[in-house]
């Protein structure tokens, strides 16, 4: 799962990042509404956890710029604002939640999970290829009925494929789905998690074409 979290407190987000990283989420993090706007343009996200308190653009006007663009990704306002005028207009706004800083790291995970069941949000709560089953709320790939003991960054490469299913994504694609924007991976990691699949998966799922990418073909 990909968040985009917005929150202009470094320590805090960096805090967030850590914690949500041990879930196995892929935190892109931005301290500006103005970077995340671009970052929503140009990317797709699981769920959007929003600071109200931005410099330039307010968590207020990013959600109803967001909205108004007809991007409908889950949103968990996290805030210190705790007037109850402040959450009425953010959940008019069109945000989905909101959780009052300070707050439980497990309740943050718990709103998160929460948004990401309901319809909409967790938009493939199972991915079904043929006979190879992908469940990103439990983690769990099985094959013939057959449970794939998958690294974290191999469920998310599959996972991201799988969600693609026939179309081709390029290297550098799978690399900012797979690992972020704070992560530096090696140059030919996305090759070696590819390999690592296709032996722990078998053939027939994961095509390579040729100078342009990978995808899980319409006919697997």
């Amino acid at each position: 799962m990909r968040v985009l979290l917005v929150e202009d407190d470094k320590l805090l987000a960096e805090g967030i990042e850590v914690a949500l990283s041990l879930d196995h989420y892929v935190v892109d993090s931005v301290d500006t509404g103005e970077h995340a706007l671009h970052a929503l343009e140009n990317e797709q996200f699981d769920l959007l956890v929003l600071d109200l308190g931005l410099p330039g653009i307010s968590g207020y006007e990013l959600l109803t710029q967001v909205r108004n663009n007809k991007n409908m990704t889950p949103v968990l306002i996290l805030t210190a604002r705790d007037h109850i005028d402040d959450k009425v207009k953010g959940l008019d706004l069109g945000a989905d939640d909101y959780l009052l800083k300070p707050f439980d790291v497990a309740e943050l995970k718990a709103r998160m999970r929460a948004l990401l069941r309901r319809p909409g949000g967790d938009r493939t709560p199972e991915l079904v290829i043929n006979d190879l089953s992908i469940d990103p709320q439990a983690h769990r790939v099985t094959r013939a009925s057959k449970t794939i003991s998958l690294s974290p960054k191999e469920f998310a490469l599959l996972h991201e494929l799988a969600m693609h299913k026939g179309r081709i994504l390029s290297k550098e694609q799978l690399t900012t789905l797979v690992y972020g924007w704070s992560d530096d991976p090696d140059s030919n990691s996305i090759e070696v998690h590819i390999h690592n699949l296709r032996k722990k998966i078998g053939a027939g799922i994961v095509e390579t074409v040729r100078g342009v990418g990978y995808r899980i073909d319409t006919q697997s």
